[in-house]
């Protein structure tokens, strides 16, 4: 239907593929429910009384975030909404958070408003107004002559390596979505002054901190680098790097900085790799020195990072088995369970600079800072290295394989929330509303293929390079004031790439919402008609109105039994469709094969975020186990 605009061994490690009808959890799901049954109400750090803005709440936000993302479970999205809602007030300020700090670590959370504010929630213009007031105090950060921003106010003058993931990621975002060229740029430049100064020419790898004035204690008086390497400082780096990339547009000049980095940071960590665990050591360069340990934070850090480079084409290849390597030890290293729940073990509790009492940064200072057990400094990257190592498990299905949404039939426009100007949205891969396709699309990604926009009407021309091609729900004057219909060109086009091996998605709606006429002259074509019967007429919550058994769609459907689908098109057929999906003697699925290449036909767009994200709908409906079986079945 129309969207409305709105309102541990061998058996720990063997679950690594998203979970099929009653088989164990992911590691992820099961330590991000372990997080959660430990913190079932709010997150208090460490030894402190009260929960507070911080940026370990930050970081197993965005852990949360991913395993939402891979499971579609909607109890992850509430523990993230939750948490944020204790601190974040109508107007958009931030309880316990102090502007005037100027430190880095408040900006960590800022991704999660972001997301909180992009989605489709009653209020959440409250999420980016307080994201806002974070860039304001990046706006006003002190900074070192060259530009840097201090790490923290009570800092002066001081660029650590774990600023760059408290503040990036996020600035890179927000700039994305405001259009700031200018941001990216600033964003670009704080990791070259990190490359300029803290980079080890000798091992590749980084120093903590950085001191421009040279007055600290724990600062080099020639170079200003503090004189260790420690191990989870350089993984906060590299978890900057490879998530600020994900805001850095293709064909952008920094994008090519930012990957470089990256290339010449992935060596060195292989190298310091040990040998024989898998692990990396706390002190970096000193792996054989007395009272050095394997911890837990860093290696997980670097499995993430090292693992995410491979799967987006940053990194060789190569790197997989460093990584698959790395979670392997971190499995036997560092993982048990108690009374059936996950625990990590073995993460430092802290690492600094100067401060009271006085932090040297010598070898000895970082091994007298006490390990815990379930830190979240270890206990979130753990858990977004185990979502990087389940993708790695599936994702050579859509290997060279892209995936092609058209929006040119489908065209409509709204006011960007952030900008104020016009953008395209509905069914688009971008947005993440309710009528988008972001969680779908992070599926076929998660499955190895790349997906992209096709803005123009098909032609041979635009539609060479793709394997899939995707047409949901043209528009009628209704929703565009000049639609663009679908005409003998266009079916010529669409049918002729098919017939060579292109595989089509024809995604219709109830006609009371979709341009049918002419999607109609395209479907004949493979043997389908969108007819003007509607059913599945869903009142109010009354869900078991929309059921939907895919019992008959198996060879499409291997582990998907019902969905939801609500005000759908009912199919007609005839040679060459088959149906796939039939209930109560009503087509509600079909297949067709033509030539060399195949088409699936539904008369409902059905995977938008709205019934796919677990927000909504009754668990029982597998809306969004049936858009990763459909994947499969598309880029096999």
């Amino acid at each position: 239907m129309k969207f409305p605009t709105l309102l541990l061994s061998a058996a720990l490690a063997a679950p690594l593929l998203a979970p099929a009808q009653n088989a164990p959890a992911a590691m992820s799901q099961r330590m991000a429910d372990a997080f959660i049954a430990q913190n079932p109400d709010s997150i208090v750090i460490g030894n402190r009384k009260t929960a507070r803005w911080d940026y370990e709440q930050g970081l197993m936000m965005k852990a949360l975030e991913r395993v939402w993302e891979r499971t579609g479970d909607g109890r992850y999205f509430t523990y993230i909404q939750k948490d944020v809602d204790q601190f974040v007030q109508k107007d958009g300020t931030i309880r316990t958070y102090k502007a005037d700090d100027f430190t880095l670590d408040n900006i960590a959370t800022g991704p999660t408003l972001l997301l909180l504010s992009q989605v489709s929630l009653p209020g959440n213009e409250k999420y980016r107004l307080a994201a806002a007031n974070l860039r304001k105090q990046l706006a006003n950060q002190p900074r070192t002559k060259e530009g840097g921003f201090w790490h923290k106010k009570v800092y002066p003058n001081q660029m650590w390596l774990d600023g760059l993931y408290m503040a990036e990621p996020f600035y890179a975002e927000y700039s994305a979505l405001t259009n700031d060229a200018a941001g990216l740029d600033d964003v670009a430049k704080q990791f070259a002054l990190i490359e300029k100064h803290l980079a080890d020419p000798k091992t590749g790898l980084l120093y903590h901190g950085y001191d421009e004035s040279r007055e600290q204690k724990w600062a080099n008086k020639a170079t200003g680098l503090s004189p260790n390497i420690w191990d989870r400082a350089v993984g906060w780096y590299a978890m900057a790097l490879v998530d600020v990339l994900d805001y850095m547009p293709a064909g952008n000049a920094h994008r090519a900085e930012l990957i470089k980095d990256l290339q010449r940071l992935a060596p060195a960590l292989a190298k310091y790799q040990d040998a024989k665990t898998g692990t990396w050591s706390l002190v970096m360069g000193h792996e054989t020195e007395k009272g050095n340990y394997a911890e837990a934070s860093g290696s997980s850090m670097f499995v993430y990072a090292l693992a995410k480079g491979v799967r987006l084409g940053y990194l060789d290849k190569k790197y997989a088995a460093v990584a698959r390597k790395g979670y392997d030890g971190l499995l036997k290293t560092f993982i048990s369970t108690e009374n059936g729940a996950l625990a990590l073990n073995g993460t430092v509790s802290v690492g600094g600079l100067g401060g009271n009492p006085y932090r040297d940064g010598s070898y000895q200072y970082y091994l007298s800072e006490p390990l815990r057990k379930n830190d979240l400094k270890g206990v979130g990257p753990f858990i977004l290295a185990s979502v990087e190592m389940e993708i790695a498990a599936e994702n050579a299905l859509g290997q060279g394989k892209t995936v092609g949404l058209d929006y040119y039939f489908n065209h409509e426009t709204r006011k960007n929330t952030f900008t104020g100007q016009p953008e395209q949205w509905h069914y688009t891969w971008e947005e993440r509303t309710h009528g988008g396709f972001w969680l779908w699309g992070t599926q076929l990604r998660e499955l190895g293929a790349r997906t992209v926009a096709v803005p123009t009407a098909p032609t041979p021309a635009s539609l060479k390079g793709l394997n899939v091609y995707v047409i949901v729900d043209p528009d009628s004057k209704k929703e565009s004031p000049a639609p663009n219909y679908i005409s003998p060109a266009d079916s010529k086009a669409v049918t002729d790439w098919v017939r060579a091996g292109g595989t089509l998605v024809l995604l219709a709606n109830d006609t009371a919402n979709c341009e049918i006429r002419h999607f109609n002259e395209l479907a004949k074509n493979f043997g389908v008609h969108f007819t003007d019967q509607s059913v599945n007429m869903v009142q109010g919550s009354q869900f078991e109105q929309g059921r939907v058994d895919l019992a008959s769609g198996a060879a499409v459907f291997k582990q998907a039994k019902t969905a939801y689908i609500k005000e759908l098109s009912v199919l007609a057929l005839q040679a060459p469709a088959q149906p796939l999906v039939t209930n109560n003697g009503k087509v509600i699925m079909a297949t067709a094969v033509l030539g060399k290449g195949r088409v699936f036909v539904l008369g409902d767009p059905w995977l938008y975020n709205e019934y796919t994200d677990g927000r909504k709908i009754p668990a029982v409906y597998e809306n969004f186990q049936a858009g990763k079986d459909l994947g499969r079945w598309l880029l096999k």
